[in-house]
């Protein structure tokens, strides 16, 4: 059967690029994948074009269901490489909610994760991979995508590609919006909702028994103190702790701020870990400014030709996890719109990846209003879901029916509605009047 494109090329081998090309793949003549860095043969190792690499990821479950149908054994594999996939626990609302195997994720550096999914999609026979190269803005024809200019960064020149579909994966910080608007398009829709988050992360020696056998946990911040942590098991049989301040509020780099910073947070888990864990290298700081969405879907005009995956589409808070599912579901309705056919792709895909980027940034921004100074924020219909969920999370502390439906929506299983379903509210109500009396 003949391919429905022949040449595509995709702008960023991270994982959401990854992912396209391996879409793309069963549908072109040849996918050129196009990256900054050196990947190929580099160890699963943060690098310079994923700064937030060095701080703890998780793939929700969401994701890991994704990937594992694109890449069967993928996750028995990553196991076998030293991966975690259990438990944990989420300190959330003043109480703890225990999410079980069933409910897990997977626990692995965003290195090892991404190398494992790189190795897979670069053994496929039409797909090339461009390192050290810079994709340039692609080349118009009457409105439509027609070439791909790709410079070589360490001076080998350029080289010129002829191009029938463009995909941008080059994350938060693709200058796709400045290009459309420099070829006379108007500016795609951009929501930007400031946090000010900063990271600080380090690694810890992992032994059987710590953290009361949980794989990670995680603790929310509140209005009343908007911090954070993360920690998660990872292979090398290490613990990897990610201190998280909103706001401007930057974790310490040293160790004793480091262990005051976990001391502070409502649950002492983390605090404990560190006191007694043997740190494996230095503290790595990273900031977040903004949760950025750019709708291109609501564009009234744009290139034919033209998609965009990933962080480059929307790029979410980080500390809760979503970024790499979020590409993943992506991908999957983009392999769903070409699997349709190609007629009107680009407003369909738009259109599908819209709705996958909804229930994420719902919960995302919702929350991260509520934490800004000054608060209660948003509209009355956000500040009620919020309250909302907040009954439903000192519920679920009580009622694990409670627990694991939040948990649900939390590994974006089920949409955020799914808290509203009257058979819900009715438990989370009489569990609330349990609680009272």
């Amino acid at each position: 059967m003949k391919p429905a494109f022949g040449t595509v090329a995709v702008a960023g081998a991270s994982m959401a690029g990854l992912l396209a090309a391996w879409v793309l793949a069963a549908h072109a003549r040849e996918v050129l994948l196009i990256e900054r860095d050196a990947v190929r043969d580099q160890p699963p190792l943060p690098r310079k074009g994923v700064p937030q690499g060095r701080h703890a990821h998780a793939l929700l479950a969401s994701g890991q269901r994704v990937l594992e149908g694109m890449f069967p054994g993928l996750t028995e594999e990553l196991a076998e490489a030293g991966a975690a996939v259990g438990g944990g626990a989420f300190f959330t609302a003043g109480g703890y909610l225990e999410a079980d195997a069933r409910q897990g994720s997977l626990y692995a550096s965003r290195g090892l994760l991404e190398a494992e999914v790189r190795l897979r999609v670069l053994a496929l026979p039409n797909v090339t991979l461009h390192e050290n190269c810079q994709a340039e803005p692609p080349q118009l024809v009457r409105g439509r995508v027609e070439g791909m200019r790709i410079t070589r960064l360490d001076g080998g020149g350029t080289a010129e590609y002829c191009c029938e579909l463009v995909v941008d994966a080059s994350g938060r910080g693709s200058r796709m919006p400045a290009w459309l608007t420099a070829c006379g398009y108007a500016a795609p829709p951009i929501q930007r909702v400031e946090v000010g988050m900063r990271y600080a992360t380090r690694h810890f020696r992992r032994t059987p028994g710590e953290l009361g056998g949980r794989s990670f946990l995680s603790v929310s911040p509140t209005p009343a103190l908007p911090r954070a942590c993360g920690v998660l098991a990872q292979e090398g049989e290490r613990w990897i702790v990610t201190l998280i301040g909103y706001f401007g509020d930057q974790p310490p780099a040293d160790d004793a701020g480091f262990l005051a910073f976990a001391r502070s947070l409502p649950a002492s888990d983390a605090a404990v870990l560190i006191e007694g864990a043997e740190p494996l290298d230095a503290i790595h700081t990273y900031a977040f400014p903004a949760n950025v969405r750019v709708s291109y879907g609501r564009m009234a005009r744009r290139p034919a030709g033209l998609l965009v995956i990933g962080d480059a589409l929307a790029s979410f808070s980080p500390v809760y996890g979503q970024g790499m599912s979020v590409a993943a579901l992506e991908a999957q309705a983009l392999k769903c719109c070409l699997e349709a056919g190609i007629k009107g792709l680009e407003e369909r895909y738009f259109n599908a990846a819209a709705g996958v980027i909804e229930a994420p940034w719902t919960i995302t921004v919702g929350n991260d209003r509520q934490l800004a100074p000054g608060g209660p924020h948003g509209s009355m219909p956000q500040r009620l879901r919020w309250r909302w969920v907040q009954h439903v999370l000192r519920a679920g502390h009580r009622d694990r029916h409670i627990a694991d439906a939040f948990l649900r929506v939390a590994r974006l299983l089920d949409p955020p509605t799914a808290l509203l379903r009257p058979a819900l509210v009715a438990r989370v109500i009489a569990v609330a009047g349990v609680m009272r009396t």
